[in-house]
């Protein structure tokens, strides 16, 4: 246990999306081998819930997308921060570390900052300020005591504002890192063999799910018109389970669907993968499948996007190798024969396959994959922070 922290402790500890739910999982582990008497008690999904969280309302509601799904979330947003706030008042939370989902973040911030003035304030994932919005780094620094990055570029932005920032890494990407290589495995269990392997994974948010399974489904389609004993694998994360499963009874390819613990051994299985944007897209690189992105937001939500990005690529990989490694297929150019006619090379193999898993090392070093395990550095800045915030009383 850190000195100065408490024996015990309570944290609050919120992530509404399902990549904070693998972070916060991890945390919790870390947290719990330093300070074996802390407890949470928060909001989180199916993860952190094994590692103890006592949750307080369900997160489903949050995994919108863009200003139109953040407007009719906020009824659920403003419940969800004002529980949080009365947790970390009712039971003197040492500290409320809260996970990705800037907006709801923000807001939960707010009033905890009201309700309980002691506890610390920790921002784990920074908003992305060198993709939009640079001006939320003065925001978060107002409003946090500190702030956990993933990215090792990502620190001047903060520290130039004056908010204590580490760079931890991406416990996420790690844990794909360390867990990649049981491919033969999977295969194995689900009777693919030696079949040509499509990874499939139409994101996490119900949005999401809605408009790309029906494209990604007619895209297996046309693949398998020329490769008849494709394969194909379908990634389902738990907020969207009961959209997915019912799409994809209907795809060919005798779909096989994965939870996410099954993951690392899907993706290292698979010889490409299609996928929606997001953390998903980085773990498969480091699994070493290569894949196409398809993308498609409501026309509200791509105008605010458009009008707030500053990056060309949404793909992490892209971004850090400052090229389109990934294709990239968003909006109107989303379409089945579009993501058809890229994902037939990579799983035929030839240049283009090559030449994206050739591209995947150098990015991947950028990204900060490598390093200690991202879940303790956060720990012991975590914990430092807190006995910083309210040292232990003589």
């Amino acid at each position: 246990m850190s000195a100065g922290v408490p024996r015990s402790t309570v944290l609050v500890v919120s992530a509404v999306e399902a990549s904070g739910d693998v972070l916060g999982a991890a945390l919790m582990r870390a947290l719990k081998a330093r300070a074996p008497d802390i407890s949470f008690v928060g909001c989180g999904g199916p993860m952190m819930a094994r590692e103890g969280l006592d949750s307080l309302f369900p997160t489903d509601p949050f995994a919108v997308i863009g200003p139109a799904g953040a407007l009719k979330a906020l009824p659920a947003a403003l419940g969800g921060a004002d529980a949080l706030a009365r947790a970390a008042r009712d039971h003197h939370a040492a500290g409320a570390v809260l996970i990705d989902s800037w907006t709801f973040s923000r807001l939960a911030a707010r009033r905890i900052r009201a309700a309980a003035p002691a506890t610390a304030l920790i921002k784990y994932v920074a908003p992305q300020v060198w993709g939009s919005r640079p001006e939320r780094a003065e925001t978060l620094a107002a409003l946090f005591d500190g702030v956990l990055t993933l990215f090792d570029f990502e620190t001047p932005w903060f520290e130039r504002v004056g908010v204590e920032t580490r760079f931890v890494g991406n416990s996420a990407f790690q844990a794909a890192r360390d867990r990649a290589g049981d491919g033969a495995a999977f295969r194995m269990r689900h009777g693919v063999g030696d079949a040509p392997l499509l990874a499939v994974l139409p994101g996490s948010r119900r949005d999401e799910a809605r408009r790309l399974t029906a494209v990604f489904g007619e895209t297996i389609r046309r693949l398998i018109r020329d490769r008849p004993s494709l394969r194909v694998c379908v990634g389902v994360a738990p907020g969207v389970e009961a959209i997915v499963r019912p799409a994809v009874e209907g795809w060919p390819g005798a779909p096989v669907l994965t939870r996410a613990e099954d993951r690392f051994e899907a993706f290292s299985a698979a010889d490409a993968a299609l996928a929606a944007s997001g953390t998903v897209t980085t773990e498969l690189a480091i699994c070493g499948a290569p894949m196409v992105v398809g993308y498609r937001v409501g026309p509200l939500t791509e105008m605010w996007i458009r009008s707030v990005i500053t990056t060309p690529y949404v793909c992490m990989v892209n971004i850090a190798a400052e090229r389109e490694v990934i294709p990239e297929f968003l909006q109107k150019d989303c379409t089945p024969g579009a993501l058809a006619a890229a994902l037939g090379p990579l799983l035929d193999g030839g240049p283009a396959r090559e030449a994206q898993l050739a591209a995947f090392a150098p990015a991947l070093e950028r990204l900060g994959v490598g390093g200690p395990p991202a879940e303790d550095v956060a720990a012991e800045a975590i914990l430092d922070w807190i006995a910083e915030k309210r040292p232990v009383s003589a």
